[in-house]
């Protein structure tokens, strides 16, 4: 069992920035991917970032210049930085992992975080 814990929402004016954590602990193996989602008032969920294990990155093309993810493998954080945010940005953050259960384990597991809310407004 994986839990997922994120931080560091909060209130900002548009242009300002935030940094996000997650936080994966328990039991697992590995965390292979790590992803930040985000549901706006009355959207869908949608996936803002996501790195892999190895540092490969993805970020959606309407974050591409002002956010950054970013991860350590140790200590199984992860981190999303988001500057020159913008009043769209305003939703509900969240972190996804895919795990692995145990060293042969061929399926990935996956755990949410229960969001940390990011309001941008002036």
């Amino acid at each position: 069992q994986v839990q997922v814990v994120e931080s560091g929402g909060g209130l900002v004016q548009p242009g300002e920035s935030l940094r996000l954590s997650c936080t994966a602990s328990g039991t697992f193996f590995s965390i292979d991917v790590m992803n930040w989602y985000r549901q706006g008032p009355g959207k869908e969920r949608e996936v803002v970032a996501t790195i892999t294990s190895d540092g490969n990155t993805m970020l959606v093309e309407s974050v591409k210049g002002r956010f950054t993810i970013s991860r350590d493998n140790a200590k199984n954080t992860g981190a999303l930085q988001m500057n020159s945010l913008k009043v769209e940005g305003t939703a509900v953050y969240y972190c996804n992992v895919q795990s692995r259960a145990t060293f042969y384990s061929t399926l990935l597991q996956t755990y949410w975080g229960q969001g940390t809310q990011v309001t941008v407004s002036s």
